[in-house]
């Protein structure tokens, strides 16, 4: 059942919802885990769970609730949701690697004066196996809801 919320198209308003509850995980988590509330961390990418999963598999949901499970609109989207997750896995998760290891190299660089160093690399940048998962689930969750 639709309830034309924010946009009135249900696979857009899915996945803004999907994504904003993911994204609000993240602040909850932050507050239980490390009990510090920072809310920028609302607006940044990376960590559990992942609101890019979240935010593709339940538009795919949605398109495949609207238009069908068998149609070639569903399939489009199920595949960009896999690259998306991919990705996320992937790609992003290694840069966010690179990131971590280039700062820890430059904590040793004694040289280095204080504008040769900067601003650290973001390291947190992709998702583990696990983030994306969870994502895809609450997705795929919104999606079967909304």
């Amino acid at each position: 059942m639709y309830f034309g919320m924010l946009t009135k198209n249900p696979v857009i308003d899915c996945a803004l919802l999907a994504w904003f509850l993911a994204q609000l995980i993240k602040v909850i988590l932050d507050v239980v885990l490390a009990g510090k509330l920072e809310w920028q961390r609302f607006f940044s990418s990376g960590g559990m769970p992942s609101s890019h999963s979240a935010l593709v598999v339940s538009a795919a949901t949605a398109v495949g609730r609207t238009d069908g499970f068998g149609g070639n609109l569903f399939a489009l989207s199920a595949i960009i949701s896999a690259v998306v997750m991919y990705d996320a896995c992937n790609v992003r998760r290694s840069a966010g690697d690179t990131a971590r290891l280039v700062n820890k190299l430059l904590e040793h660089m004694e040289k280095l004066t204080a504008e040769d160093l900067a601003d650290n690399l973001r390291e947190v940048m992709g998702h583990t196996p696990l983030q994306v998962l969870l994502g895809a689930l609450l997705g795929l969750g919104v999606g079967l809801l909304v």
